[in-house]
């Protein structure tokens, strides 16, 4: 087998590899050979198939193993021996199209390399930490709020009508065919107007009843309906309305507290500050990333393989599309030619992110199992009731696992980081970290 370089500029590289016919029937005898020994085949005893037989019967199969096998094999040592890492997938093609049995193989194949990343002084790296305490007025608000979605119901005065949002509690009995179903009936049953818990229209023919009432509700299940015999059928209620309740918010005392899993309202305030300081310093960290991108992007400078920052250009350019024209869902639309503009983010994007790369690859910083178990759990959460169809689809999926895995091995790198660089913390105001997050959201499109 014989590899020769073709190209070496920059960081693109091409070889040629011939692969000799003898090298071609020696590998082919050898799969042979050793699956020889649990061939059958009419006329002859298991494993006693003479080579040449076999070689008629299935060489043409095996040899197209071999030549595949040939060429990784040459590829992956090519790869060790030069301690080249492609950027992205080698393209391979053979060049002798006109080959037939017995001729050698000739493959052209081209890559980028990855280039050799400079080493990087993490400690001289400054970095100010926005350290925010919840004071006592917000956590007073984030209580009122609190106390306004744990909210009561309080009767109305005698003779008022129900409003969208108030409570009606209601006896009813459902009919279909004038005969009551089964799971058609309840009584002293709370039902909050507008919360869209009965069948569609139900909740909007009790607007305007008072305690007293005696209603009719007519509605029609959704053909769609769960219980199969009362799909599409039509439906009547009868109603009985014991009682209309204005909604009120809940009064700030151990009971509300009680409600929230704390002892007493001193617990609950405590529970509100440590979640309100956990928020502030998630975004703190989000505004130190940045400067720690911006800091990195100005330390290092590298050659970036084209095939990469034309792939991350294109990819910026599609997704600002989108957000500037939101009415289109899908991707039927002209192609989009990317911007000096989105080259320029794209090489930022390229450089931080092989940067990064290495610095993970350099320290041995590696998501493990638990961490993606972790993740694949939360984002499990937004499909309730198809969690387990969601983590089958993600064990199936390499590139699902890997979109997951990035986010994850950047956090840990950029953390590592922040060990090593001198972090000093800054006491600032709430107003003072929105504003530099507003700065952040702003300046978007130059994140790392």
């Amino acid at each position: 087998m014989q590899v020769t370089e073709t190209l070496n500029e920059g960081l693109k590289r091409g070889y040629s590899i011939t692969v000799t016919a003898a090298e071609l029937d020696e590998k082919v005898n050898d799969k042979l050979l050793e699956a020889q020994p649990d061939v059958e085949m009419k006329g002859f005893r298991k494993g006693k198939v003479p080579l040449a037989l076999l070689k008629k019967q299935f060489g043409e199969r095996v040899l197209g193993e071999a030549m595949q096998e040939s060429i990784d094999g040459a590829m992956s040592k090519h790869l060790e021996d030069s301690g080249d890492r492609p950027a992205m997938q080698p393209e391979m093609k053979m060049t002798n199209e006109d080959w037939k049995p017995g001729d050698d193989v000739e493959v052209a194949i081209s890559y980028e390399a990855l280039p050799e990343i400079p080493d990087v002084d993490l400690g001289k790296i400054k970095l100010e930490k926005m350290v925010v305490k919840a004071d006592d007025s917000e956590v007073e608000d984030a209580l009122k709020n609190l106390a306004e979605s744990a909210q009561n119901f309080e009767d109305r005065k005698k003779g008022s009508k129900a409003k969208d949002g108030d409570q009606v509690v209601i006896d009813f009995l459902g009919k279909v065919d004038g005969e009551p179903f089964e799971g058609g009936a309840a009584e002293d049953y709370p039902l909050v107007l507008g919360s869209n818990s009965f069948i569609p229209g139900f909740e909007d023919q009790l607007v305007g009843v008072k305690a007293g009432e005696e209603v009719e509700v007519n509605v029609e299940f959704p053909a769609d309906y769960q219980a199969e015999h009362l799909a599409g059928k039509a439906a009547v209620f009868e109603c009985t309305v014991k009682a209309v309740k204005a909604p009120a918010a809940a009064e700030i005392n151990d009971e509300l507290a009680k409600q929230y899993g704390a002892e007493d309202l001193a617990g609950l305030k405590g529970q509100i500050a440590e979640r309100l300081e956990a928020e502030f310093a998630n975004a703190s960290r989000a505004v130190m990333k940045r400067k720690l991108l911006d800091e990195l992007d100005g330390m290092v400078k590298f050659d970036l393989p084209p095939s990469l920052v034309d792939a991350e250009a294109g990819q910026i350019a599609h997704q600002l599309w989108h957000e500037d024209n939101p009415d289109v869902e899908g991707h039927d639309h002209p192609e989009i030619e990317p911007t000096d503009e989105h080259k320029s983010l794209a090489e930022r994007r390229v450089r931080l992110g092989l940067l990064l790369a290495e610095l993970g690859r350099k320290n041995e910083i590696e998501v493990t199992d638990a961490e993606m178990t972790q993740a694949m759990m939360n984002q499990a959460r937004q499909y309730p009731g198809q969690e387990r169809q969601f983590f089958e689809f993600v064990q199936k999926n390499a590139q699902m696992q890997q979109q997951m895995r990035a986010p994850i091995f950047e956090d840990k790198v950029v953390d590592y980081v922040f060990e090593l660089a001198k972090v000093s913390d800054k006491e600032a105001t709430k107003d003072e970290l929105e504003k530099a997050v507003e700065a952040l959201e702003a300046d978007e499109p130059s994140n790392g």
